[in-house]
């Protein structure tokens, strides 16, 4: 795939993303799909939902216009999977919906996403293991994880967006230095999406991307990081990058996951202000200064994943426990002193 090809890909999604973004406000002022105040949310007014429509159709048709004809199997399989929790995600907005039923959409289109293109063996999963069995369960416990992290993070002005840009571009350059067309052409969709649909939706935002965003931004970058291969270079290590990449989602949800289990609640139907956004307004920084925070744990965590892929085996793993101490210590530091009741 050319430069100029990667870069039409983006430019189209940023521009369908920015003309799209008013429509689908406009949709859901007009059949009612609001987000409305409560005491667990941070804004006063209701907000319209749908955003997330703008993000899909901006990556949708930005792969349809100019993506590569010779991935068009796997692109269908991604795109099955990631409609079908987008969809979810709109009866959810409109009309809302059961937790469980909610994952369960998203283990379906896990499922989906793998029997799609070529059946349990031949559709996009995790290989490190010699179990068929162990990779497919490892590649829906890891779909559903961070379809899960990304509708968590969707919890102040501009985040759950901007991760998904930062994830992106990482994941964009990770896909150019190793020739993974597929991957390079929908992580610049997905990159050119998201910054369109940020130029409405940062700090105060006029429109929120709603689950039908959250879980298709999940889902796709779920994907991006099965996908992506690193020919030439130790399995040992590399999966490892994929993770580094999606590191502060991923921090997020342990945090959250760690904190609502020590007060006795459930992680899954329980919201409230103690994601790591709210803690570091909570130490006094303003919220578009905790989003901006969160961009830059996010770019600290690309960066390393960048650097892993020329890493030994035993560089990385050095680098791989220094990062759980650290992010075990402040998720021990921020649930001991940080914690605002949800």
């Amino acid at each position: 795939m050319s430069l100029t090809q990667v870069f039409l890909i983006f430019l189209s999604a940023l521009v369908f993303a920015i003309l799209g973004t008013p429509l689908a406000k406009r949709v859901a002022v007009v059949t009612g799909v609001l987000d409305q105040p409560s005491g667990r949310k941070i804004h006063h007014t209701p907000v319209p939902l749908l955003g997330g429509a703008a993000i899909y159709a901006g990556f949708v048709l930005a792969l349809l216009l100019f993506g590569d004809r010779f991935y068009v199997r796997e692109l269908v399989a991604i795109l099955l999977g990631g409609t079908l929790v987008s969809l979810f995600g709109v009866v959810d907005d409109a009309h809302g919906m059961r937790p469980l039923i909610k994952l369960g959409g998203q283990l379906l289109a896990g499922v989906v996403l793998i029997l799609s293109s070529g059946g349990l063996t031949g559709g996009p999963q995790v290989t490190i293991f010699p179990s068929t069995a162990l990779n497919i369960a490892v590649t829906l416990i890891w779909i559903i994880g961070i379809t899960n992290a990304l509708n968590l993070l969707d919890n102040m002005d501009g985040l759950s967006g901007g991760i998904a840009a930062v994830a992106s571009a990482f994941f964009l350059l990770l896909a150019a230095l190793n020739d993974q067309v597929l991957v390079g052409a929908m992580a610049a969709a997905l990159l050119g999406a998201c910054i369109g649909f940020l130029r409405y939706n940062l700090n105060p935002a006029t429109i929120f991307m709603g689950d039908t965003g959250s879980l298709f931004l999940g889902f796709i970058l779920a994907a991006l990081g099965i996908k992506l291969r690193f020919p030439g270079h130790t399995p040992a290590v590399t999966w490892m990058i994929p993770v580094l990449v999606l590191g502060l989602p991923i921090f997020d949800t342990a945090l959250v996951t760690v904190s609502r289990l020590r007060r006795g609640l459930n992680p899954l139907t329980n919201g409230g202000k103690d994601h790591l956004s709210h803690r570091l307004v909570a130490l006094g920084m303003t919220r578009r200064e905790a989003v901006l925070t969160c961009y830059l744990i996010a770019g600290s965590f690309g960066m390393i994943a960048v650097f892993l892929m020329r890493a030994t085996v035993t560089e990385a793993y050095l680098i791989l426990a220094a990062l759980i101490v650290v992010s075990a210590g402040a998720i021990w530091r921020m649930d001991r002193h940080f914690v605002r009741p949800g």
